[in-house]
């Protein structure tokens, strides 16, 4: 979840909504990836969550991390919640899920040297107090009333909101994680093509980076349940968004399908302001009823875009939202995969090529296979297993077309970070077949036994 954004004075006139966006806009030289990855925390005696307090917590992690490895404190009404270093913050999600947002770097050596430092960071402080991290799409075992809420005023307000909206709002919350990565734009046309084929795509990184088929300690019928979450939390804020593939797509229509999103809140002198359901259109008249008189600045428009939360979004950059937490190697394999579609031309225009003739319908069905069935997928005539290995091949041409060297050259290019998921296409097993077959298998159905296999 992001922090409270900052640095935008009052809006004056309709058309600094879509400013805001294309501000964003960069030459291509100054692409840059920003990886987010969260992870579980856990007491290794008890195999529980960590509370955000206690000798094995959230709050001995962060000061763990604050004081041997320089990291600047984040507070939120005297609370320590988060932290900051190099262009990157350490924070928490509503659960005390540990998000690491990654600083904008040039390449995948750069971001997985990121990822693997703090990492190593993290199980350093993790070790000396008795505490495990590992990754998961889904909590495996736990129940909603073990996964504590973290004291952010944001959460607060999310929590009582999620229980009214949707069915599984509150799982999102307090028992999911996810691998994202932050992708620029060049121009308003560069933003909707790589929109278009995020949106369209994201099924495939679903499928490929699947790895939460448990729930409360039992096989829950999906290898994503985490993507199963997201079809029914908030219908006003996720999905596919088809108006994204209509004629006239930009800058503007994002704006008008953003001020149709309810909002959460208004942040103020560190104090989150209960707006949930009202409206942004209202905001801009002056007319919201939590601040009646006041007409919100840039940042109200910088915050209230974080609460939107589709399976591709875009703010300055686009976000692509689709993929499980998962096993360390994937954590760099996902920002391989979106670069290499992205960033080159001619696999930007490939990857165009095989998704431009479907429908919304092909486009949803295969969003909810994918969380069922993984690479086992079918929806309107298209195979995921074979649809994954062409994006695959296509990542790979584009990230050797990129050829950004690394470990002093002796690296010719980032195609190595894909290999995870050319092994998942040769096999055609994903993370959740894995554990599936354990648990079906080695386990004997003991869920817990993933703690010892599988964390970082």
């Amino acid at each position: 979840m992001s922090i409270p954004q900052s640095g935008g004075g009052p809006i004056e006139r309709h058309e600094q909504l879509a400013e805001y966006l294309a501000d964003g806009c960069k030459p291509r030289d100054q692409w840059r990836i920003g990886t987010e990855h969260e992870k579980f925390g856990y007491c290794t005696e008890t195999l529980k969550p960590l509370p955000y307090e206690g000798d094995r917590s959230i709050l001995a992690m962060l000061s763990g991390l604050r004081d041997r490895f320089g990291w600047a404190p984040v507070e939120e009404a005297g609370r320590l919640i988060g932290l900051e270093k190099d262009g990157a913050n350490i924070s928490l999600e509503p659960g005390g899920q540990l998000e690491l947002s990654g600083a904008p770097l040039q390449t995948i050596h750069e971001t997985c040297d990121e990822v693997n430092n703090h990492l190593a960071q993290v199980k350093e402080i993790a070790d000396e107090i008795g505490v495990g991290f590992i990754g998961l799409g889904a909590a495996p075992h736990w129940t909603h009333d073990e996964m504590p809420l973290m004291p952010k005023g944001r959460y607060k307000l999310m929590d009582g909101y999620m229980q009214k909206v949707g069915a599984l709002g509150t799982q999102m919350m307090r028992r999911t994680c996810t691998v994202q990565v932050n992708l620029d734009f060049s121009s308003e046309a560069d933003m909707v093509k790589k929109l278009r084929v995020a949106l369209a795509l994201q099924p495939v990184a679903t499928a490929l980076f699947a790895n939460s088929p448990f729930l409360e300690g039992k096989l829950n019928g999906h290898k994503s349940w985490r993507a199963r979450i997201w079809r029914d939390l908030d219908a006003d804020r996720t999905g596919m968004l088809p108006f994204v593939f209509e004629d006239g797509f930009g800058f503007e229509a994002w704006v008008e399908y953003a001020l149709d999103v309810p909002m959460y809140f208004v942040y103020r002198e560190g104090q989150y302001i209960n707006a949930l359901g009202q409206s942004f259109r209202d905001f801009l008249k002056g007319e919201l009823p939590a601040l009646p008189g006041e007409k919100p600045t840039l940042s109200d428009w910088a915050d209230h875009l974080t609460t939107i939360f589709p399976e591709a979004r875009i703010k300055k950059f686009i976000e692509m939202r689709g993929a499980d937490g998962g096993p360390w190697r994937r954590l760099c394999a996902l920002p391989a995969f979106w670069v290499g579609l992205l960033y080159d031309d001619s696999a930007l225009d490939a990857a165009w090529d095989l998704v431009k003739g479907w429908d919304a319908e092909t486009r949803d069905a295969l969003r909810v296979e994918a969380s069922i069935h993984g690479l086992q997928a079918e929806a309107g005539g298209v195979s995921m297993h074979e649809l994954a290995r062409q994006s695959v091949e296509i990542a790979n041409a584009g990230l050797r077309a990129r050829a950004c060297a690394g470990a002093g050259g002796l690296v010719p290019d980032e195609t190595h970070f894909l290999n995870a998921l050319k092994e998942s296409i040769e096999t055609g097993k994903v993370p959740a077949d894995e554990l599936i077959e354990r648990y079906d298998g080695l386990w004997s159905g003991d869920v817990t036994q993933v703690f010892g296999e599988f964390s970082y």
